[in-house]
């Protein structure tokens, strides 16, 4: 709108002047060389106006006519530039897809359309690996690093290259001296990892101080902790007082590095600190339960009784009682104070749940089993199920397994790598969950006398009381005197199977739902 109205303004004014030249005529006269020209001045300016555009017409012509071959040579250069970034795309592409034929085409050609440009070498490198070419991969990544501005590209290449062929020695020469030429967060990760698996923590320390931006506050701080815990796991013996203040440091970077608390409860427990231990174990506890740290956290003082060593297993339940770890604490320290009663309660949630209950969970049902009844069939059904249940948690990197803590994998090198989880479970061949087994808690004496009866009948031939059925035989054994636990002393100890992996047949006056195992 602004552009049409200035237009018309223009044009009003070059009307206006026009007007205004006709309106006012006058003569031009020229004398030149005895030669006198008049005209009027109109008919002057156009001349003049004309001559004008004659001598811009003449001059873009001789400008054109001179600037034509450097013309025709830029044209020539776009073009080819052109085809050479058209080659470029084609060549990525084709090494992302994995056309090692294609790749290698594409770089030919832009290494002779574009001889200077970073990116054919890079595309030239990329086609050889996908080819296998080794030599050419190094050639082409030297090349690089005899460029200023492609060095580290270059560099950064051939620590790629060495480290995929295992030359880690090599590898790391290449990262060092990328790391002098400028600190970036892959040399650095690179010279941290070699000194990680030097085990030189001191070191890998220093790099990761001195590099501390390059990596983010959370992942820096864990790192951190992990190798100061490292330094001090190394000092316990020797330096006990320096491994305390380096694994105090660590629980302040990372309170819920499992390692560090437990090293730390060590040493004040040992210093006589058994209360300061005890509340750090507590504090971490919420964070990170952990075996370790609840064997520390019951075994604070040495002379105590069973039922103190109880009630702190319960302290532990209370800090966070859904947690398995919790429960095992617990179940272990009422076991040794002959709380029977509340190790089954305990046990309870983690048998009947979906999950398969893991080895360490059958081991305490069956000890539980054997220290309040004797060896029973119920033991043995527990140990039996141990031997095929699922794995506990343990230090797990990758496909490494350990039971002790490592600052790092022993296999990649990685840092902070050992996660505690449990195991992958393979699939059982027959696919289908095992039902739990466990001794009633509480169960009616008659259930009791009545699972009993059943389980003698099954392994031994009908007797007089069996044939008069099961409340005579009832009847029988109370007027003898003898109490269940005399019954059971009786029993073989095989008879505690129940009776449905007999082929013998279950009397008609037994309840079914009796003769499974009550809660």
């Amino acid at each position: 709108m602004l552009r049409v109205l200035f237009f018309l303004i223009v044009l009003i004014a070059l009307a206006l002047g026009l007007a205004w030249l006709i309106d006012r005529p006058g003569e031009v006269t020229l004398s030149w060389q005895g030669y006198r020209i008049e005209t009027s001045f109109l008919v002057g300016l156009g001349i003049l106006l004309a001559m004008v555009a004659a001598l811009v017409m003449i001059w873009n012509i001789l400008r054109l006519t001179f600037r034509f071959p450097p013309a025709m040579s830029v044209a020539n250069r776009a073009r080819r530039r052109e085809r050479g970034y058209a080659a470029l795309s084609r060549g990525i592409v084709a090494v992302g897809t994995g056309d090692a034929r294609l790749a290698g085409k594409a770089a030919a050609e832009v290494q002779r359309l574009l001889p200077n440009e970073p990116l054919a070498l890079l595309l030239r490198a990329e086609a050889a690996q996908l080819t296998g070419d080794h030599r050419a991969v190094e050639a082409a990544f030297k090349e690089m690093t005899r460029t200023e501005r492609t060095r580290l590209l270059g560099l950064r290449g051939l620590h790629a290259h060495a480290h995929r062929r295992g030359e880690l020695e090599l590898a790391h020469h290449f990262a060092s001296t990328a790391h002098d030429i400028a600190a970036l967060p892959w040399s650095a990760a690179a010279v941290l990892e070699r000194h990680v698996t030097a085990k030189d923590w001191q070191s890998a320390l220093a790099v990761l101080e001195n590099n501390g931006n390059l990596i983010d506050r959370t992942t820096r701080d864990r790192q951190r902790a992990v190798l100061t815990t490292a330094l001090a796991l190394g000092k316990e013996q020797t330096a006990p007082d320096d491994a305390l203040r380096l694994a105090r440091s660590a629980i302040k970077r990372a309170p819920d590095l499992v390692p560090a608390v437990a090293l730390t409860a060590r040493l004040l427990i040992r210093k006589g600190g058994a209360r300061k231990a005890a509340k750090l174990i507590e504090t971490a506890w919420r964070l990170a339960p952990h075996p370790e740290l609840a064997k520390l956290y019951l075994d604070l003082r040495p002379g105590d009784s069973s039922a103190d060593r109880l009630a702190r297993a319960r302290i532990l339940a209370k800090l966070s009682p859904r947690d398995p770890e919790s429960r095992i604490a617990l179940a272990s320290a009422a076991i040794t104070a002959c709380d029977y009663k509340s190790a089954r309660e305990a046990m309870l949630p983690m048998i009947e749940g979906d999950a398969r209950p893991s080895v360490r969970v059958c081991l305490l049902m069956a000890e539980i089993e054997e220290a309040e009844h004797g060896e029973t069939g119920y033991a043995r059904d527990w140990l039996a199920r141990a031997s095929r249940a699922p794995r506990d948690a343990c230090w797990i990197a990758g496909g490494v397994m350990s039971e002790q803590w490592l600052p790092a994998s022993p296999v990649t090198g990685k840092l902070d790598a050992f996660v505690w989880r449990r195991p992958d479970e393979r699939t059982s061949v027959g696919g289908e969950p095992e039902e739990a087994i466990f001794r009633p808690i509480a169960a009616p004496a008659e259930a009791t006398l009545l699972i009993e009866k059943t389980q003698t009948m099954a392994i031994a031939p009908p007797g007089p009381e069996a044939q008069a059925g099961p409340e005579t035989a009832l009847a029988s054994h109370s007027a003898t005197g003898e109490g269940a636990a005399d019954w059971e002393e009786k029993a073989s100890p095989g008879a505690v199977a129940p009776p449905v992996a007999t082929n013998d047949p279950v009397p008609e006056q037994s309840d079914p739902e009796a003769l499974r195992p009550l809660l």
